[in-house]
């Protein structure tokens, strides 16, 4: 096998840049052993996470021909490449230990890739990848930006974000419409919010469905018609996260 055929409906465009590759294998700090990339392609970033002793590398890939192709490639490395969903997958059948995750991330499920580490934010203690730049700056934006929204608040709820550096579209096979970003993601001291989370995550969804109401009409569903607090007078691009935890706790002590 000479190459894999980038597939539309993957989302894949493989990098082809040694010097970013080494960029970005390089932004993941020696915080755990083990490491999975995920949707390693053609291979371009793990074969230098393969070189380095820091690590120890899985990489999972749900197109069987990147597959069959790094197989054949990386013979010695055979049972560390692996064909699986990780959406579906048990993530704890990769590490019994926390570990990191690395990966060129396929853009139309990236989004989905954040909700899964979120459910597993406790094994997953930093996340160095490359994104949309659009969705990149959406996740590492602060509050009172417009680009602040839901998955924002989520992630820095739990995590520290970085945004590292910018990639032009020149550098995949092929090249995408637009230009990637890769971002890093620490867990931080969080561990676990001062209120229910099935509520704040609520709180957070509903605020940001209806973003140019304020959130004494976005909230309706959610708060009883008596409840009062100044915050209800703001959007929910307004508020920092620990304005989100303090506005949850108001809620759902007035629910009691």
């Amino acid at each position: 096998m000479s190459i894999v055929r980038a597939k539309k409906h993957l989302g894949q465009h493989f990098l082809k840049d040694q010097n970013i590759a080494c960029k970005i294998t390089a932004s993941l700090l020696p915080v755990t052993k083990g490491v999975l990339e995920i949707g390693p392609g053609m291979g371009v970033l793990t074969r230098h996470l393969l070189k380095d002793t820091k690590f120890s590398v899985l990489a999972i890939d749900i197109d069987q021909e990147s597959i069959d192709y790094l197989h054949e490639e990386l013979p010695a490395h055979k049972e560390q490449i692996i064909y699986g969903d990780f959406l579906k997958s048990d993530i704890r059948n990769f590490y019994t230990e926390p570990f990191s995750i690395i990966g060129n991330l396929p853009y139309n499920i990236s989004s989905q890739i954040f909700f899964r580490i979120l459910e597993n934010r406790d094994l997953i203690p930093q996340v160095v990848c490359m994104i949309q730049k659009e969705v990149a700056e959406r996740i590492s934006a602060s509050h009172g930006n417009k680009t602040y929204g839901i998955l924002s608040v989520f992630l820095q709820t739990f995590y520290d974000i970085e945004y590292l550096f910018t990639v032009g579209e020149q550098v995949f096979d092929p090249p995408p419409k637009v230009k990637s970003a890769v971002i890093r993601l620490i867990r931080n001291k969080r561990k676990k919010l001062d209120c229910d989370e099935k509520l704040f995550f609520n709180i957070v969804k509903s605020g940001f469905n209806q973003r140019r109401k304020t959130l004494r009409n976005s909230l309706k569903s959610i708060i009883s018609p008596d409840f009062a607090s100044e915050t209800l007078s703001l959007r929910p691009e307004q508020l920092s996260v620990e304005d989100f935890i303090t506005l949850c706790k108001e809620i759902q002590q007035a629910n009691k």
